[in-house]
């Protein structure tokens, strides 16, 4: 954790700890460690959890609120990879490594940030078979993630841009704690999609009147996640399909 929310650090509640999704997944020694050694803190708007170059020290999850993953290119501009909506745990590969975070996490609302000391991460990869296979999963499906959001920013289409970060944040596997609601101000996707929120707005309309999701006060409904990613690969397909020659 940055200074400022490391200093705010204190014992998670019994609810926070509920919403972790891999304390379920422990055995009693294990759950027991792990427990004991969890931290939170309370990051408000603005705050860093990690930053470039910064040594990790925790692998960190999100209980409540919503963050971003992001880096700066050469010309200052940021580029965000993904949000991280209540329930994601991320950083595992870093962890892994013990080394140097290659990207920025920082809260786009008031959340609440849970962090495992990076040694109780290490006992645990190296003695519990139900961590190591959470851990297994969550690379496996960031993986993915990444490889579909690699390929989807290619497409200059802003509505493929907004349901593919919606498709994204409503993942079971990395975002347990989202369910089918994800609160969610049209700002706040535009900062993840890095377009002006009245884009963001349009490509809204265009899904609900799809019958994918439902925009509902103070966030999104998903309706048809899979219809969603159906919809994405079919309208990726259409777009670069050759066009047929006029004469």
């Amino acid at each position: 954790m940055t200074s400022d929310l490391h200093q705010r650090r204190r014992p998670p509640t019994e609810e926070e700890l509920a919403s972790i999704p891999w304390l379920v997944l422990l055995l009693p020694k294990e759950h027991e460690r792990a427990v004991n050694a969890l931290r939170v803190g309370d990051a408000e708007k603005g705050d860093f959890v990690c930053r470039v170059g910064r040594p990790v020290t925790y692998w960190f999850g999100t209980v409540s609120g919503l963050l971003k993953m992001s880096t700066d290119n050469e010309d200052g501009q940021t580029m965000t990879f993904t949000g991280v909506p209540p329930g994601g745990w991320f950083g595992e590969g870093t962890a892994l490594k013990r080394e140097a975070y290659r990207y920025n996490i920082q809260a786009l609302r008031s959340s609440v940030v849970a962090g495992l000391p990076l040694d109780t991460f290490h006992w645990l990869i190296d003695n519990s078979l139900g961590f190591n296979r959470f851990v297994m999963n969550q690379l496996n499906e960031r993986l993915a993630q990444f490889i579909a959001a690699r390929e989807f920013d290619r497409l200059n289409n802003p509505d493929l841009r907004v349901a593919r970060n919606l498709a994204a944040l409503f993942n079971p596997v990395l975002f347990s704690g989202v369910g089918d609601l994800l609160r969610i101000t049209q700002q706040e996707l535009a900062y993840l999609v890095g377009l002006s929120r009245q884009r963001v707005n349009e490509a809204l309309i265009h899904l609900q009147e799809e019958e994918l999701i439902r925009v509902e006060y103070g966030g999104v409904r998903i309706l048809d996640l899979q219809g969603l990613r159906t919809r994405l690969i079919d309208r990726r397909n259409r777009d670069n399909e050759p066009k047929e020659s006029v004469l």
